[in-house]
This record gives C-alpha cells, structure tokens and sequence, in this order.
C-alpha cells in the first residue's frame, strides 16, 4: 500500500475535533497533533479510527460504537500535553467503511500493517471490538510473533459464524496469526463467560486472568510478569467494558464490577511503558449510553496514560 492508497482508504479527520485554546502557557493535544499528508512520515504514533457497529449488532449488543472514534478524539485532543511536548502524534483519520464487515476488516488489516511496516507505534479506536481481528493480524503481518493481551470483561472466542465482536480472539489463535501461548486474557469476569470458552483458551494453552486474581497478584507485577514472555511485539486490546460502569457506563455491554478508571489508566501506562508495545486499542466505547461523556474522557485519558508511558 502506497501513500496514495493509504490516504484514499481513510476518510480525513474532522478538524472541528481538534481542540484549541491558543494559550501559549497551557497547549493542549489537539494543537500538537498532526493531520497533513506530508507530516506522516515524521510521525512517531498514529491514530486511526475505525467507526463502525457492524460486529456488535451481529453480537446482540447495544449498537452506537460507532460513534466512539469521534467521541474518543473530541475528549483526547482536550488534554494537555505535559510531558509529551516532543511527541510526533499523527492522526490518519477513519477506515473507510465498507459494504459488509469483512471487507473493512479486510481494509483495515492492511492499513495496520502499512503503519506498523513504517515504524510507527498505533492506536486504534474502536468501533467494536471486533476489530481486535484486523489490528492484531495486521501487526502480526508487519512486526512478526505478537504477545497479544485482551483486557476485556469478555474472552471473546466464540464460535460463532459469521464474525462479530465476540469473535475476534477465536479468528487470530485458529487463524495461526497469534501463537495460545503468547496470547493473554486480562481482567474476564467469570459471570460474563461461559465455561466452554473457558476450557478453550485452556486447552490451547492460553493463560486467562480474572480481575479478582489479578488484584491478588498485583495487576502491575502481573502485568511485568506477562511481558516477560518473548515476542516480537505487544499488542493490548482494551474493551472498555472492563472497567465498572460507575467509571464507563457509555459501553455496549456494561459491566457492574470492573476495572476502576484509576487502574485502567496505571495499566495503559505500563503498556506504554513497555518497548515492544506498537499498538493499542481501544473498542467498544459507546457514545449513545454515556453519561456527560464519563466513558470518552476516561478512554481518553487512558491513551494520554500510554503516550506518558513511552517516555
């Protein structure tokens, strides 16, 4: 994919969300980032969106992900940018979405592999989480063996035909894209997962943490003990249906008891923390069930946290 074809695949970030306030004294990060074509190849991170529902509709959730690009964009790009004064950031803008869902997979899988073959560290916006399918393969494509690392209330392995959002950590370990021993489910609950899914992943030889037993390792020493695995690359698929709906109630499957927002953040920090992390993502935000936009500003801090965390 060459640049004229990367740009003619995705649709130019609205402008009316990048946040200034013209305050030399307190820039914020919707003066930092970058959107022309010609800044690219400088980037060092590159946003990329991807605004659709299509998955979680064949899943029976609650559509209205698709808004959660925008969402996501419109509270990050209001941070300010403390400790990230030299940062490249790049925004690409939107998968073009295509007529059915495997064709923006399609689509989008070789956006991913473009920018990570180009060097640069991705985050990705959701859309549902089925787009986990895309990302990871496409980095798998570009950046070779790839610790991929769920944080999700749900394992989303499910047999299902055809793909959705509970299917896409099924398609990556039965496609060969990721290896069971390098994938990771962090912070399940076991009231949202059925016991079949559960005697999968083990007996493919996968590892699955529920939050409770995370917090009784210690999710940071956890964490350092995950990525001592070795792979060519780290992949973390953030679901923000992970974190307690008192903290992110604006998800298409809220969750009663969660992650609190204050560990959601120290564990995107560790993520960005971590050399061989090149893509973050964050699905599943729901715009139409937030409250005074309380899901969009804590996903957006949680990047903000991993933008801190790689220094």
């Amino acid at each position: 994919m060459n640049d004229t074809a990367l740009f003619a695949a995705t649709a130019r970030p609205d402008s009316a969300l990048r946040y200034r306030r013209d305050d030399p004294h307190d820039p914020r990060l919707g003066e930092l980032v970058a959107a022309d074509p010609a800044e690219y190849a400088a980037a060092q991170v590159v946003i990329l969106g991807c605004p659709q529902d299509e998955g979680v509709r064949r899943n029976r959730g609650r559509p209205g992900a698709a808004g959660g690009p925008a969402a996501i964009r419109a509270a990050l790009y209001k941070l300010g940018v403390a400790g990230l004064e030299g940062l490249r950031l790049f925004d690409l803008g939107d998968t073009r979405i295509q007529p059915d869902l495997e064709a923006t997979h399609e689509l989008h899988r070789a956006l991913v592999r473009r920018v990570i073959a180009d060097g640069k560290t991705l985050v990705a916006l959701g859309g549902g989480n089925d787009i986990s399918f895309p990302d990871c393969a496409g980095l798998a494509d570009a950046a070779g063996p790839t610790l991929a690392i769920n944080v999700d209330a749900h394992y989303d392995v499910r047999a299902d035909t055809p793909r959705n959002s509970g299917t896409p950590y099924r398609q990556l370990l039965e496609g060969g894209h990721v290896a069971p021993g390098h994938f990771v489910e962090l912070g399940g609950q076991p009231f949202a997962n059925s016991a079949a899914y559960g005697r999968y992943l083990a007996e493919r030889g996968a590892r699955a943490f529920s939050l409770r037993q995370a917090r009784a390792a210690g999710l940071a020493a956890l964490v350092r003990e995950i990525l001592e695995a070795e792979a060519a690359s780290v992949f973390w698929g953030v679901d923000m249906d992970v974190v307690r709906a008192a903290d992110a109630p604006g998800v298409s499957a809220p969750n009663p008891l969660g992650m609190s927002g204050e560990e959601l953040c120290l564990l995107a920090e560790l993520a960005g923390a971590e050399p061989r992390s090149r893509l973050l993502e964050v699905s599943e935000l729901n715009p139409a069930h937030d409250i005074d936009g309380r899901t969009a500003r804590l996903a957006a801090v949680a990047i903000w946290s991993f933008l801190i965390g790689r220094g």
